[in-house]
């Protein structure tokens, strides 16, 4: 906390603020929402007991104390906390005079009056929400009067209004209605709970399925909370997977599901699953070119995919913010339970507070950080798709095309604070025709598992059908590479039909969460 004195552009700002408040309550016939006495109580409790401070630390800020005074008192009280100083009439007094604003107060007297308005400390916890709920709902007042206000400007950008309305009334749930710390036996509960629901589940699926046979017995699904990025370089058929991906969680296993796609149209996304589900080439659906039975084939098979609960969005240039916004909408109004963005650096960071000039990797490193947050508070998994850097392209050999992590586009904000990082490779599109066992690669693409926060590594092949731009599973006579050095016992092994077992056309390995740094947010 500064020592300066308070400047006359900070008491200038906050007489505007609270003017702009007070007239819009004295046209309502009403003053602001506001609770004085129980501002003097937590204030008195501060100064009474040392450990009150450790109760609503977590809960008040300076700016919720309505009365000004009240709002000087506490930032002494935390300025005195953060130097790891005790707490108490004396202290904050000191405090106060150093700053120079204990006359403005009402001097040491006043503060005296405080720690007589309250006999303990008890019920500060219970007086500080309160407090909390009262500037929640002076916060709404003011954004409220201010839409207004801006709304009878006929100047007024509606578009601007609306976005700047929305990110308002977000920064205050985000900033003031956050969690509490659960109890040990509160969780255990929780994750009793949920172990009897998983007991009573035959297919050993977690989440949301990806309708990959080989890639779901690793993965359980895509699980809550998780974000997994998508990776590969162009043409590699990232549009094509994760929309298969979305097509069997919706019309195979009804999961609502939402796609935003800022490269391509809603139509040509559509097109594609038509495509992929009618079994037409997608040559023959976009220039329509459908003989009759193609047609009659066309209308009987996407009647499951226009029952589908499957959302898209073609948002051009989407920002954090405003993807934010729409998931929760969408999570409340149709309870999502996968969120896919193709792809994640046509995204923008304004949102998050990044001008158009800043360092692209700094952006970039908001948005992941950001998708992760949503991915956690709306609990579903956030699959976003990403570019390869062209390293791949000058590496020679066979196994050189094959993707490694450093191979991410701003690699170092991604692959932190990824749960699960996936590349797609194809090795048809390098002419390569053939393994090292002389296996044929035609219509083969790989599913890489390069990161995997909770569980094993490794390579999943599936079947890559180009003329229908979807992916499917492999048939067992098609058996994995082994020349991606996964260093697993496992290559050799024999298809099994247990889901919790590995199948023969699968390399697994350990789980690779012991490299990360010690200091990864997630």
């Amino acid at each position: 906390m500064s020592n300066d004195q308070p400047s006359s552009q900070d008491k200038t700002n906050f007489s505007a603020r609270k003017a702009r408040l007070s007239n819009t309550m004295s046209t309502m016939g009403r003053i602001p929402p506001q609770a004085t006495d129980l501002e003097e109580a937590i204030l008195g409790a501060l100064m009474l007991e040392k450990d009150a401070l450790s109760t609503v630390i977590d809960i008040l800020k300076p700016d919720m104390f309505y009365h000004e005074g009240h709002k000087k008192i506490f930032e002494a009280i935390q300025g005195l906390f953060q130097k790891s100083k005790p707490v108490d009439i004396l202290t904050v007094t000191s405090e106060l005079r150093t700053l120079g604003l204990l006359e403005m107060i009402g001097g040491a007297y006043y503060i005296t009056n405080l720690t007589n308005r309250v006999a303990s400390a008890a019920n500060i916890e219970f007086h500080a929400r309160i407090v909390s709920q009262k500037y929640i709902q002076r916060e709404l007042i003011r954004i409220s009067s201010e839409i207004i206000q801006n709304a009878y400007e006929d100047t007024t950008d509606i578009f601007d209004l609306l976005d700047h309305a929305e990110k308002n009334l977000f920064d205050i749930a985000q900033n003031n209605l956050r969690r509490d710390t659960q109890k040990m036996d509160e969780i255990v509960k929780q994750s009793l709970a949920t172990l009897e629901e998983l007991r009573t589940k035959s297919d050993g699926l977690t989440g949301v399925p990806s309708g990959f046979t080989d890639l779901d017995r690793i993965t359980g699904g895509w699980q809550a909370s998780d974000l997994v990025i998508i990776a590969a370089r162009p043409a590699m058929g990232k549009t094509a997977f994760v929309l298969t991906c979305a097509r069997n969680a919706t019309v195979q296993f009804k999961r609502p599901a939402v796609v935003f796609s800022l490269e391509m149209s809603s139509v040509q996304l559509v097109n594609r699953l038509i495509s992929g589900e009618a079994e037409i080439e997608q040559e023959k659906i976009r220039k329509g070119n459908l003989a009759e039975w193609e047609w009659q084939q066309l209308h009987s098979k996407i009647g499951g995919l226009t029952e589908a609960p499957l959302l898209i969005d073609d948002t051009p240039a989407l920002n954090i913010f405003e993807f934010r916004a729409k998931c929760r909408r969408l999570k409340a109004q149709y309870d999502i339970q996968l969120i896919i963005i193709d792809y994640l650096q046509l995204m923008h960071g304004k949102g998050e507070g990044q001008s158009g000039g800043g360092n692209r990797e700094q952006e970039i490193g908001s948005i992941s950080r950001a998708l992760k947050s949503v991915a956690k508070e709306l609990n579903v998994p956030v699959l976003a798709l990403s570019q390869l850097s062209r390293a791949v392209e000058s590496r020679p050999g066979v196994n050189g095309k094959r993707p490694m992590l450093s191979d991410l586009r701003e690699s170092g904000s991604i692959e932190q604070d990824a749960d699960m990082v996936l590349f797609l490779y194809r090795p048809e599109y390098y002419g390569i025709t053939e393994d090292e066992q002389g296996r044929s690669q035609a219509g083969v693409g790989e599913v890489i598992i390069a990161k995997h926060r909770n569980g094993e590594t490794g390579i999943v092949p599936l079947r890559f059908i180009g003329k229908y731009v979807k992916f499917a599973d492999l048939e067992e006579s098609f058996a994995a590479p082994t020349s991606f050095s996964m260093d697993s016992p496992s290559a050799g092994m024999s298809p099994s039909q247990d889901f919790d077992r590995p199948a023969g056309n699968v390399i697994i390995k350990p789980s690779r969460m012991d490299d990360m740094h010690d200091d990864a947010p997630f």
